[in-house]
């Protein structure tokens, strides 16, 4: 069983520079021997989505800016995919490391409309990731919670599961704002839907929550950072029951913490 770890200070500076016996792991309060570690740089297969429904009419090219700055820094063996959502997703065709090709899409094809299909979008995002191998990315953003319209749609429950059995990192940046977007150009603000900080979370990726004015492209960056300074360390259960396990990743070293995925299904096919 391998995870993903961000190691912080009390500060939140990054901290890469530690070793195998830094680290603890318990498996449902259990410690458990660990059996690879792994401090190098770490690739990625990331899908980017953001969200470009009608309250971000204000805000479209700052997030398009932020998200620039995040394909800048994806390194030659990093692959990516960009798209938005609102009520339709657009999405580039292909896992690419061109990051020319992306800031391309990025910048000519992706477009603004009504609604908000948050948890549609990050299952397409884990439907295109699911059969890539390694540490597998959905970086969402968006200013709103799910208003995903009529029709059937994927619940935040689903996405959760999917991300807890299959392993999916998600990182989230929910963004406040503020449009005369609604009926009769009334103001419109809007919040971030709470259950990306839950995902988050859960799945060991981190989140962000910005208000408007704030500056996209430092966030965007700093989670290109912490996916190139993550830890990789794993251990061999003891027993693959098929149920759901709590995860806990500890640092021994005072005022450090770990954030990685708190739980995992020992599945034996997983």
């Amino acid at each position: 069983m391998s995870l993903f770890a961000t190691v912080t200070d009390a500060t939140g500076r990054l901290i890469p520079d530690l070793t195998k016996d830094d680290f603890e792991i318990l498996d449902n309060n259990k410690p458990q021997t660990v059996t690879l570690f792994g401090n190098e740089l770490q690739f990625i297969k990331v899908v980017v989505m953001l969200d470009e429904s009608g309250s971000m009419v204000n805000n479209i090219e700052r997030v398009k800016d932020g998200a620039e700055q995040f394909l800048l820094r994806l390194l030659p063996d990093d692959l990516a995919r960009i798209g938005s959502f609102e009520d339709k997703m657009i999405v580039s065709p292909e896992f690419t490391s061109d990051r020319n090709d992306l800031i391309g899409f990025l910048k000519d094809k992706l477009q603004y409309g009504n609604g908000t299909r948050l948890w549609d979008a990050v299952d397409y995002s884990m439907n295109a990731l699911a059969p890539l191998d390694g540490r597998r990315v959905v970086l969402v953003f968006t200013d709103g919670g799910d208003d995903p319209g009529p029709g059937k749609h994927v619940s935040y429950g689903t996405v959760l599961k999917r991300a807890q059995a299959e392993g999916f990192m998600v990182y989230a940046i929910g963004f406040h704002s503020r449009c005369r977007c609604g009926a009769n150009g009334r103001m419109v603000e809007t919040d971030p839907d709470p259950s990306l900080k839950k995902i988050a979370a859960e799945s060991g990726g981190g989140y962000f929550e910005l208000k408007e004015g704030a500056d996209l492209a430092s966030t965007f960056t700093r989670v290109a950072e912490e996916l190139h300074t993550q830890y990789v360390i794993g251990f061999t259960p003891e027993v693959m029951d098929g149920k759901l396990h709590a995860l806990q990743v500890r640092v021994k070293r005072p005022g450090m913490s770990a954030r990685t995925r708190k739980s995992y299904v020992a599945s034996p096919d997983k």
